[in-house]
């Protein structure tokens, strides 16, 4: 089991933190909405849950909820830019489709 972070997205994060002057990292899970059934929510937090699963990689930790590992399981948090946009993206092997407004994924 493995929530993995790209250089980028773990610069990004870094760069928020220290803006921010707290916080521990962020954390990865997912909602239940939308069209395909789920959707990624992420967040920054200050603390770590004791239910929490914790990644570390490039200095970040990555703090997963237990329920939303089995949909997430092998996903790599990217951060990119895309013209004038940018924003992270989620790499999710278990991904079987995706709406078309690509908000909400099903596993």
């Amino acid at each position: 089991m493995a929530v993995t972070l790209s250089e980028s997205a773990a610069r990004h994060i870094n760069r928020y933190l220290s803006r921010r002057g707290k916080g521990v990292g962020v954390r990865l899970g997912v909602k239940t909405t939308g069209c395909s059934g789920l959707a990624y929510k992420l967040e920054y937090v200050d603390e770590a849950a004791p239910e929490d699963v914790v990644f570390e990689e490039h200095g970040v930790k990555i703090l997963v909820d237990p329920k939303s590992m089995a949909y997430i399981d092998g996903t790599e948090l990217d951060f990119v830019r895309e013209g004038l946009n940018e924003g992270f993206k989620f790499h999710n092997p278990n991904e079987r489709d995706r709406c078309g407004c690509g908000e909400s994924f099903r596993v």
